[in-house]
């Protein structure tokens, strides 16, 4: 049912479907009070609530632009992006280490791996859906030509590695909450969040650079701008003082567009069977990197 509804939807042109979604992202700011706090909280603790409204539609459009993006022909999808400073992205396929490309959720994330995957093979990690109903959906719409998942576990580690290995590029979602055990507590626009540790051990392991990518999204519906950003900080040593150099590069990246962040994400949260911030666990997925590494 959900399916056919997406595919209906994706029958209409974007500019329609992101002026619905504006609409939309008002009635669900307005009429839900946690989600209203969220938003609102995130958004002025990162220093930027002159923004809030704009982020507010713009949250919608995140969620109507889906259907379009996951169900409509990829023709059609991929003639509503552009792509700039690609040719940082091409000298590192020329040097054959690969690259690792860190997507936040910010602007239209979901097409950034489609229009990678036109020009190159593409590994992304993916994390099955809670709902079982969503599973077909997300699935059919991300495994395309080209673009391959990697399931979030120890299996779909090795697999990333052996991309980078073979000169392959590989795509996560750094801001994303891991699970219980493969992150570590770093501060993320003043506050500590759970960070995913795995982008820089595989940095560390193939030696593939890191790139940072967002999709903009045009006002009007007019499409996305596909932007590749070189990654700048020190990462250190240790897992935290990495995942902490992750984290202020992607608060660089998101004030270039701060309305177009998903500021509603429970970026915060606790996941099950942590202990909390001031926890030392190491993580199952890094102690997997580490033997492939050897």
């Amino acid at each position: 049912m959900l399916v056919t509804f997406f595919r209906f939807l994706s029958i209409f042109p974007l500019p329609l479907l992101h002026a619905a979604g504006s609409l939309l992202g008002w009635i669900v700011y307005l009429l839900s009070g946690s989600y209203r706090r969220r938003l609102k909280e995130n958004i002025t603790r990162a220093g930027f609530a002159g923004h809030l409204y704009r982020a507010v539609s713009e949250a919608g459009k995140n969620i109507l632009e889906l259907p379009f993006i996951w169900c409509a022909s990829p023709e059609r999808v991929l003639r509503t992006a552009t792509v700039e400073n690609w040719e940082l992205v091409q000298a590192a396929l020329d040097a054959k280490k690969g690259a690792i490309f860190l997507t936040p959720h910010l602007g239209c994330f979901e097409i950034v791996a489609q229009k990678i995957a036109t020009r190159t093979r593409l590994t992304v990690l993916y994390r099955p859906p809670r709902k079982d109903a969503l599973k077909p959906l997300i699935e059919g719409a991300r495994a395309r030509d080209n673009l391959l998942l990697a399931p979030a576990n120890l299996s779909g580690v090795r697999i990333m590695a052996k991309a980078l290995k073979k000169g392959e590029v590989i795509g996560l979602l750094p801001d994303q909450v891991p699970q219980e055990g493969e992150g570590v507590w770093a501060k993320f626009f003043g506050k500590r969040a759970y960070t995913m540790t795995l982008s820089a051990k595989l940095h560390s392991m193939t030696g593939a650079p890191i790139i940072l990518t967002y999709a903009e999204r045009l006002p009007h519906g007019r499409g996305y701008v596909v932007r590749f950003v070189p990654f700048e900080e020190e990462l250190g040593s240790d897992a935290t003082t990495q995942a902490e150099a992750i984290n202020r590069s992607m608060e660089k990246l998101i004030a270039q567009s701060p309305a177009q962040y998903f500021w509603s994400y429970n970026r915060y949260k606790k996941p099950e069977g942590v202990e909390g911030p001031d926890s030392g666990a190491n993580s199952d997925i890094n102690t997997a990197v580490t033997q492939e590494r050897t």
